[in-house]
């Protein structure tokens, strides 16, 4: 299952890059999670910025049919599956923490700097 979640990954994350446009966001897909009977594939998305989180799994929704098209042409499965899109906030957090410990290091660094 690995193999086949690479190679949906991999495709899928070329498919949207060539044809799904975000004006002024972009799309990265972060993981594909494939049922074992290859009915159904959990696709996460992260999106910059953000806040277009909404407006781009709306598009990545009512692209689905073109994406498993274009799928379709470019792998061999035994069948397709229905893609669900789904927000991987795994960036948004990242960026939280950053934020967490740049506030962390500032403070820490007047409070040295304090007699």
């Amino acid at each position: 299952m690995d193999q086949v979640n690479e190679l949906l990954h991999q495709n899928i994350a070329l498919i949207v890059n060539e044809n799904i446009k975000l004006e002024n966001g972009m799309i990265t897909v972060s993981y594909v999670d494939c049922s074992p009977d290859l009915r159904s594939a959990k696709v996460a998305i992260s999106v910059l910025p953000d806040n277009m989180a909404g407006t781009a799994l709306k598009k990545l929704r009512s692209s689905s049919g073109l994406i498993v098209s274009l799928l379709s042409k470019k792998i061999k499965l035994k069948k397709i599956p229905r893609l669900a899109w789904v927000f991987d906030p795994t960036e948004k957090n990242a960026a939280s923490l950053d934020e967490i410990f740049n506030e962390i290091e500032k403070e820490k660094e007047e409070n040295e700097q304090k007699p």
